[in-house]
C-alpha cells in the first residue's frame, strides 16, 4: 500500500486513533501490512480498536478510491488475522527498532512511515 494510497491509510489509521484517545507511538505502513506501536486506555479492548481500524479505514477506502474498490470487489481489504503483544516481556525500543527496520525504501513522516 505504498503511494497515495498508503498516505491515506496512515491519515485513516492515525484519525481512527485519535478519535479513540489511543496514542501512536511508532507505525509502519508496508505494501501488505500495517504495524503499530500504540498506547491505548485500558477502558478500549485491543481487539475493538482493531475493528476500529480495519472497518473504518476499508468502509473509507473503498469508497474514495474506485481502484481500490475494482480491486477487492466482494473480498476483504485487511485480512481477518492481526497479532498483538504487550511490551512487558520485551523492550518498547525493540519494539520500535523492528517497526523502523520494516524497509530500507520508505517515506519518513515523522514516526509512521510509509513503504512505496
Amino acid at each position: 500500500m505504498g503511494g497515495e494510497v498508503g498516505k491515506r491509510v496512515r491519515e485513516l489509521v492515525r484519525e481512527i486513533c485519535r478519535r479513540n484517545d489511543v496514542e501512536i507511538l511508532k507505525g509502519h505502513v508496508s505494501k501488505d501490512h500495517v504495524n503499530l506501536f500504540v498506547s491505548v486506555p485500558p477502558h478500549l479492548a485491543i481487539s475493538k480498536l482493531v475493528q476500529y481500524l480495519k472497518g473504518k479505514s476499508s468502509y473509507k477506502l473503498m469508497q474514495e478510491n474506485k481502484q481500490v474498490s475494482r480491486l477487492f470487489w466482494g473480498h476483504h481489504l485487511w485480512g481477518r488475522e492481526y497479532f498483538v503483544a504487550t511490551s512487558g516481556n520485551i523492550t518498547d525500543e525493540m519494539i520500535m527498532e523492528y517497526i523502523e527496520n520494516q524497509d530500507n525504501n520508505e517515506k519518513e513522516d515523522g514516526e509512521f512511515t510509509i513503504v512505496d
